[in-house]
């Protein structure tokens, strides 16, 4: 076969990938190593407004910094200084049921302000002068993975947050079309040659032994899936597919114990009122469908759910009638039987901000991934998270 149009036609393969020769040794692992309990990661991309989401609507300070920006009409009351933005409602019921933990004043020391840096931040869980080349999920992976599949991204590339130094997720937005890809006629004649002598690690061995792995993955995964599909009426929005696909996945007991999702567009710099109102509806309309999906198939009970965004807004409105780039910001935390639902912490004050003007941090958003990984997953955060943050109380 000829080598460049190998690489070239192997293309094919890189949606799919995903995991070396070596880490072969992996799949003599028992499958319950991983346990039970599954993680789904929701991602605002862009930087949401918190002070708009988890509105503070006695603090005079915040209308007068936002005399254009501020929440003033149908605020879903939560407590007798916080409340949800109105297309938050949706969230009420889990919200009052206990189900939903709200922590505030999320963040790192010394914050970046660019979306990929602080992005990177965040799924590496890095410090800010500290550059990984690995996610803390593909780091969770690495240590307790045995398959591909064991953790799998609603997109057609894996983020960082799900490369490991070992061991990789997989990325899909489609199970089918990954299925019917692997079975591509391509695939069958390109893995003829697998045994061939000229063939290792040093060359082409690598990218035949994970189109192996990406073959055998997606077979299972459709298999797997195919038997349990969706009941519940979800909205017509492309984040509500990709969560009725993870339900799907988690309903039909496939063996996946992280899923990471996301949803884009809240860099809101100009016109943030009906961007934000938009996709704050998306976000709340959906993850309810996808609630009431587990409870229905009665997975939620093993289901932890957590938002976060690369970081808050500026609490000042700019003259575009938006927001810019600032630093803390509030995180969601879905599920059955939390420690501490509710609001987890106040909300920072909004006359003592940092230099730029945003929200002091409180809370190392590095403190919740150790939490989730120690009392949810059950494992330890050794090799996973290196930063000496201490556990918080909310699951």
């Amino acid at each position: 076969m000829d080598r460049r149009k190998f690489i070239k036609d192997s293309a094919l393969a890189s949606s799919l990938l995903f995991v070396p020769r070596f880490v072969k040794a992996f799949e003599a692992a028992p499958s319950t190593k991983l346990g039970y309990k599954r993680l789904v990661i929701v991602q605002l991309s862009g930087g949401n407004d918190g002070l708009n989401t988890i509105v503070p609507y006695n603090n005079d300070i915040y209308y007068n910094a936002r005399p254009r920006l501020a929440i003033t009409k149908d605020i879903i009351k939560l407590n007798d200084d916080l409340g949800f933005h109105p297309s938050l409602a949706p969230l009420r019921t889990l919200f009052d049921k206990g189900e939903l933990s709200i922590i505030n004043n999320v963040g790192y020391p010394n914050p970046v302000r660019s979306h990929f840096r602080s992005m990177d931040i965040w799924q590496t869980a890095s410090d800010s002068d500290t550059y990984l080349q690995s996610g803390w999920l593909g780091r969770y992976l690495d240590a307790y993975g045995n398959k591909p599949y064991n953790a799998i991204e609603m997109d057609e590339q894996l983020s960082l947050a799900m490369k490991g130094e070992r061991f990789n997720g997989i990325a899909t937005n489609n199970y089918k079309m990954l299925y019917r890809t692997a079975k591509d006629p391509f695939f069958g004649n390109v893995l003829k040659h697998y045994n061939d002598q000229h063939l290792s690690e040093h060359n082409l061995g690598y990218l035949y032994q994970t189109m192996i792995e990406a073959k055998s993955s997606a077979k299972y995964i459709y298999e797997t899936t195919k038997v349990k599909l969706s009941q519940e009426d979800y909205p017509q929005n492309q984040f509500a597919k990709q969560l009725k696909n993870v339900a799907q996945f988690i309903n039909s007991g496939l063996d996946t114990k992280v899923f990471y999702t996301s949803l884009g567009g809240f860099d809101t710099h100009a016109n943030q009122p009906n961007v934000q109102k938009r996709l704050l509806s998306q976000y709340a309309e959906s993850i309810s469908a996808f609630v009431r999906d587990l409870k229905r198939n009665e997975t939620f009970d093993n289901t932890l759910i957590l938002t976060f965004s690369e970081f808050g807004r500026r609490v000042k409105q700019n003259a575009a009638n938006g927001t810019d780039h600032g630093a803390a910001n509030n995180v969601f935390v879905i599920g059955k039987n939390l420690r501490k639902a509710g609001f987890y912490n106040k909300l920072a004050s909004l006359s003592d901000l940092d230099n730029n003007g945003d929200l002091k941090y409180e809370i190392d958003f590095r403190a919740v991934y150790k939490t989730i990984l120690r009392n949810w997953m059950n494992v330890s955060t050794e090799g996973i998270i290196n930063s000496k943050q201490k556990l918080l109380g909310f699951v």
